[in-house]
């Protein structure tokens, strides 16, 4: 017999009725998601685990004192916790963060390109510094939904619940995202 999935109001709601286990459960199904997520944010591992914690006691704190009431969308909702801690920290320390992947490695560091010389090398790497600077020069909401959806891996629906906007304008902002990074790329006649 296979095992009852339950969705995640379904765990919620055992939780709340005093199953500590559902909250595992639960915490464990969104885990790496959010952790990668906070990663990629602030590229310090210690620092992630810190933001991953407060993450959780705001979590749990909130369901326990009846605050929650974002049925059938918790992942966004906790997501938008951690994005929130994640601005705090970066506003109190005023510095933006590099790109990074789930693992902690900044995400142009990490491509590999089979047989490269030593030139080719060079041009890559530089090329590389070039599109992340050009990353850093988006208009900050088209920067947010590109890192979001490519980097932390969300959905557009996940993205539009995280920033408080519809579908269409997070679709909208990574378009114009795109466009922009083609044409910064395009008149920098960039190479990769």
């Amino acid at each position: 017999m296979y095992p009852i999935v339950q969705t995640d109001n379904e765990l919620l709601q055992r939780y709340i009725n005093g199953d500590e286990k559902a909250l595992a459960l639960l915490l464990k199904t969104h885990q790496r998601k959010i952790f990668s997520f906070i990663m990629m944010r602030v590229k310090s591992k210690a620092l992630a685990e810190d933001i991953f914690q407060d993450a959780l006691c705001k979590a749990i704190d909130s369901i326990r004192n009846g605050k929650y009431n974002e049925e059938g969308k918790f992942l966004p909702w906790i997501m938008m916790i951690a994005n929130n801690l994640c601005m705090d920290h970066f506003r109190k320390n005023k510095r933006m963060p590099t790109i990074v992947d789930g693992d902690g490695k900044d995400i142009f560091n990490v491509l590999k390109f089979a047989e490269e010389s030593k030139e080719d090398s060079i041009i890559r790497d530089q090329a590389i510094m070039q599109i992340k600077e050009m990353v850093e020069l988006l208009p900050p909401d088209q920067k947010e939904i590109l890192i979001l959806r490519h980097y932390a891996d969300l959905s557009f629906k996940e993205i539009a619940e995280m920033t408080g906007t519809n579908i269409n304008t997070a679709l909208g902002r990574m378009r114009y995202a795109l466009l922009n990074l083609r044409k910064m790329i395009g008149e920098k006649a960039i190479v990769i």
